[in-house]
């Protein structure tokens, strides 16, 4: 059924790939992950739109990822199609004070181009290691600043396989939540509303916030960036360094001694290893102090009675 699944899938692909049996640890910032079974890197929005709509009819599980900066993929892997909007998706320009791009455009990249033509209000996104599509779906933000600050509309695909585009009210933005997950949207482009500014003043924002980054962030090992979702108020790493939890180790995941908001894999560590650190931080901080953290990271290849979360 797979072989001829994937058959049909390179004759509606045919400028993106098409690979079997794909590592995930070779495309999450976790570095961990079992193989895609299908993973498919589309190279526009029409190979997008048929891969899904081809999924649907062939009734293929699938899931649709993005840098994979936020994702732990099981060690099984994912038995399915994983499409990737990513490599061949990367498009931008700029007219005005307004950037078009497209969803698998890096963060870090579509900043430089704003600090290039003198746009500000992207100097707290620089440094996110994500793309653009990941980031308006989950409202990412970063010192003081937010996607929605930024957003003037989001092109998506619909369930339905229709192309839409989503005001800034559509999206129903708040702290990491947008519509996009809970309609099953998938991000296709972006256009962002910027001001004019001083480039260096904007090169100087964007360096201190990098120099913040490298001295409280633990950059020199894998991980999914900040774990879970800062729970109403209360900072995450707080509460998991005052539940005693800094430093807490299973196998090679571990709770960062630099920065406790996050999970490093400290070499070899496996999904169930950091899924378990998960569980337990949950517990314990639950237990301690009363307070529910919700994981930031989504869960991939995972049963519901595995993740439980």
């Amino acid at each position: 059924m797979m072989q001829e699944f994937c058959h049909k899938l390179k004759n509606v692909i045919t400028k993106g790939t098409v690979l079997t049996e794909e590592p995930m640890s070779s495309h999450t910032s976790f570095q961990i992950g079992g193989p895609a079974e299908i993973f498919v890197q589309p190279a526009t929005g029409d190979e997008v739109r048929q891969a899904i709509c081809l999924a649907k009819e062939e009734q293929i599980p699938f899931f649709v990822v993005g840098n994979g900066s936020n994702l732990l993929v099981s060690d099984d892997g994912f038995r399915g199609m994983i499409l990737q909007i990513g490599r061949n998706l990367q498009e931008i320009s700029v007219e005005d004070n307004v950037i078009y791009a497209q969803a698998g455009a890096l963060l870090s990249r579509v900043a430089r181009t704003a600090l290039e033509h003198g746009l500000t209000g992207m100097e707290f996104a620089a440094g996110i290691p994500g793309s653009l599509g990941g980031a308006v779906a989950m409202n990412a933000g970063a010192y003081g600043g937010e996607m929605k600050d930024i957003l003037k509309d989001v092109e998506v695909l619909t369930p339905d396989g229709e192309i839409k585009i989503l005001s800034l009210e559509e999206l129903d933005l708040s702290y990491r939540h947008s519509c996009i997950f809970e309609n099953d949207y998938i991000v296709l482009s972006v256009h962002l509303h910027l001001e004019q500014g001083d480039k260096t003043v904007i090169r100087n924002r964007m360096d201190e916030l990098a120099r913040a980054r490298r001295e409280k962030q633990p950059l020199e090992y894998p991980s999914a960036g900040s774990t879970f979702k800062r729970p109403a108020g209360y900072f995450a790493g707080a509460l998991i360094q005052d539940a005693g939890l800094k430093g807490y180790t299973v196998g090679g995941a571990q709770v960062s001694e630099k920065h406790s908001g996050f999970v490093i894999n400290r070499g070899g560590a496996t999904a169930e290893e950091v899924l378990f650190l998960i569980k337990q931080v949950q517990k314990k901080v639950k237990s301690r102090f009363g307070v529910t953290m919700e994981p930031e990271v989504r869960m991939v290849g995972f049963t519901d009675t595995e993740v439980k979360l």
